[in-house]
């Protein structure tokens, strides 16, 4: 029996909440398309909003790579140590954009939450795939941890970016409904 015979539910589930996480993330983008504020923050919205949909189908992708028929571990371990380099590289280009876009300045939470935790969730799925052939019973927790992190820094970051976009306003320029609060509680992106 293989080591991941009994995951196949874990990852139905997983990988289908990042399908329609996914969706919902371009329902929000196409919604406050008219914002006056996410027109003015093309750079902001490749720093922030843009790599939310790409951690989704990141776990889209573990769950597919994992449901896969793979005839070996090692093959198996190569296509997730793959997925989990490509996101490597993929958030230092998100660092990278988020220090060169002018509109927000980063606070400890958004480089927690956009660079951190997606940067550990990638570099542990990276190393529990190369470890898979020769722990073939840790290594699938890791690797469910890895999508499991993903997937939970890509719903905090759409709801930032939800909440974000409410408070900024709509295509007026006005702040939304939302925002009956006091004026300091604007949005932090």
């Amino acid at each position: 029996m293989s080591p991941l015979a009994g995951w196949g539910t874990f990852y139905q589930i997983v990988g289908s909440s990042a399908g329609a996480l996914t969706g919902l993330q371009f329902v929000v983008v196409a919604l406050s398309a008219q914002s006056r504020t996410l027109r003015k923050a093309e750079g902001s919205l490749h720093a922030f909003g843009t790599p939310t949909v790409v951690h989704f189908g990141a776990v889209l992708l573990i769950a597919a790579i994992v449901s896969a028929p793979w005839g070996s571990l090692a093959a198996l371990g190569t296509a997730l140590s793959l997925c989990g380099a490509a996101g490597i590289g993929y958030v230092a280009v998100v660092f990278r954009r988020t220090r060169r876009q002018e509109v927000y300045a980063p606070v400890l939470e958004d480089w927690l939450w956009h660079a951190v935790f997606p940067a550990a969730g990638y570099v542990s799925l990276t190393a529990a795939a190369v470890a898979l052939p020769d722990h073939p019973t840790g290594a699938p927790f890791w690797i469910g941890g890895a999508a499991v992190l993903l997937l939970v820094a890509g719903i905090h970051n759409a709801w930032d970016a939800a909440t974000y976009i409410a408070l900024a306003g709509g295509a007026d320029g006005t702040r939304g409904a939302a925002a009956a609060g006091p004026a300091d509680t604007a949005p932090r992106h």
